[in-house]
């Protein structure tokens, strides 16, 4: 009885572990993927952080155009030598005071600054905002690379253990004629290797497809603890619509849609902006002031007579008798800071410059990918129509020599050079379709019009 508990308890387990390692295992489609790296990309959140807070910076750069309100409230206790104003003598005593104030100012010209300093971040607004589309971009393109390159490998892989099993039943085939006598026992070595050979491109497939899956993992910033299986879309049978490209329009709808671009002329125009503010402390300041305060002493006496003297308590001074109000303007004249303003100027306008510049070769590196993926989109197009003739011929090449060889017509070398042929049409087939499909998403990503809805069809 207690064996039969033993048992059921194993059992029990085992299918626990089982359902634990089942619903441990991910899957996830392309589009999965992608919605997963849009999630947890890291340099995303960074650009979506860096974009609030330029929102915020907009808003404290309109509130700069109101008077700032200051309050202040103190208290002192004094010890020694104090005046007293009914004896008209110095005495020595202990004086407790209070005092407080409300104050505003208010910035009437300040070289434009609250103008330019809006415009700025008004500016460094959109240029955040480009910078979070390309960056968006930019992680959709990596995932849909790096899953793709999943699926290339399972399908090279696919195709190695089909091989491998070929070879293996052929190794039969070959080994029961040697032992009839019919074929000689070099046909029987020279399948051997075939199959070893086989067995070692299997491997490297195997090691192929897990590092493409580790990178994609990596890629994803997904946990490396947990297992995940990507599922594959079919491409095998994807026949190549080929699109009519000019080469004119694509660059020029590059030079429009490009984030990165966009987001470089608003640097430049941001930099600008910032030349402007450096330019703003060569000028004259104005400010309006106005305020209201008040103190109180527990010393402080009203004369009421020559040698008399009342307390005057807290409301009547405070609010009352000790009240003062002003109304001001101060200009403030820069004459010489040690040439910092000079120096900041300098400095704007260098980097001002060089922000010109790196649109320029910005500009030149969008040409030249947009090009160089114009040219290659059109040669995948022509190999992956090359690879789909060349498979099929390799397919018939080698099951007539492996019809011929079976009637004894033909030899085992021949056989073997039809299969190495046919192996290497599909893993060429399965490579054109794998760089076709990535090409059109690189095309995409270098016109800046790749979406996060990706069809590979």
């Amino acid at each position: 009885m207690d064996m039969r508990k033993g048992i059921l308890f194993l059992f029990v387990s085992l299918c626990l572990a089982t359902t634990t390692i089942a619903q441990e295992t991910k899957k996830i489609s392309l589009q999965d993927a992608i919605d997963i790296a849009l999630e947890n990309n890291y340099q995303l959140k960074q650009a979506n952080n860096n974009l609030n807070f330029a929102e915020k910076q907009i808003l404290g750069a309109k509130a700069d155009f109101l008077p700032s309100i200051n309050g202040q409230f103190s208290g002192r206790s004094t010890q020694g030598q104090q005046f007293n104003n009914t004896t008209l003598q110095l005495e020595n005593t202990i004086r407790n005071s209070l005092s407080g104030g409300v104050s505003a100012s208010l910035t009437i010209f300040e070289g434009f600054t609250n103008i330019i300093n809006l415009r700025r971040n008004q500016l460094n607004e959109k240029y955040q905002q480009a910078n979070k589309n390309r960056a968006r971009q930019t992680v959709i393109f990596n995932s849909a690379s790096g899953f793709l390159q999943v699926v290339l490998n399972k399908e090279l892989l696919k195709i190695a253990r089909r091989n491998l099993e070929s070879a293996r039943e052929q190794l039969k085939q070959v080994k029961a004629q040697v032992e009839v006598g019919s074929r000689p026992t070099v046909d029987l070595y020279n399948q051997e290797s075939t199959v070893a050979s086989n067995e070692l491109t299997v491997t490297q497939r195997e090691n192929d497809l897990s590092y493409s899956k580790t990178q994609l993992i990596g890629t994803l910033q997904l946990d490396p603890q947990k297992e995940y299986e990507f599922i594959a879309p079919d491409l095998r049978d994807l026949t190549p619509a080929a699109k009519s490209l000019e080469l004119s329009e694509l660059i020029n709808q590059a030079l429009s849609e490009r984030k990165d671009l966009q987001a470089q002329q608003l640097l430049i125009k941001r930099n600008r902006e910032d030349l402007g503010l450096a330019r703003a402390s060569y000028y004259p300041s104005l400010s309006a002031n106005i305020g209201i305060s008040s103190s109180y002493y527990d010393t402080y006496r009203l004369r009421t007579g020559p040698q008399t003297a009342e307390a005057v308590n807290f409301s009547d001074q405070f609010f009352d008798q000790s009240v003062n109000k002003y109304v001001g303007f101060s200009v403030n004249i820069p004459i010489f800071n040690n040439l910092n303003s000079r120096i900041n100027v300098q400095s704007s306008k260098i980097t001002y410059k060089n922000s010109k510049l790196e649109y320029q070769n910005l500009k030149y590196t969008v040409l030249k990918e947009v090009r160089q993926a114009y040219n290659d989109y059109q040669s995948y197009v022509k190999q992956l129509s090359s690879t789909q003739k060349a498979l099929q011929a390799a397919e018939r090449s080698y099951q007539t020599q492996k019809e011929r060889y079976e009637v004894g017509a033909g030899t085992l070398v021949e056989l073997s050079d039809a299969n190495a042929q046919y192996i290497e049409a599909q893993s060429n087939r399965a490579q054109a379709i794998f760089r076709y499909v990535f090409q059109e998403k690189l095309l995409d990503y270098y016109l800046g019009k790749i979406d996060q809805d990706i069809s590979l069809n």
